[in-house]
């Protein structure tokens, strides 16, 4: 995460971020704010709109649905 030197309109909250949670070489989990896109998270292969509240709000998120397809993958067993 790194802090921009001013808000724009795609990142209004001044920051820059990538989280990514993987398994065997895939993303299976990533929240992030590439130029272009605005905030959005990934999960498996859908791509839907994040609402960035706060960094603490989006790492809960993000461990959530890290937890939720951890929990799916050890159904399969």
């Amino acid at each position: 995460m790194a802090e921009l030197p001013h808000a724009t309109t795609e990142r209004p909250h001044g920051l820059k971020y990538s989280l990514f949670y993987g398994r065997d070489g895939q993303r299976v989990v990533g929240y992030d704010n590439e130029r272009g896109k605005s905030d959005h998270k990934h999960l498996r292969d859908v791509e839907t709109r994040y609402k960035f509240v706060s960094v603490e709000k989006m790492v809960t998120d993000f461990l959530a649905d890290v937890e939720k397809v951890r929990g799916e993958h050890n159904d399969d067993k």
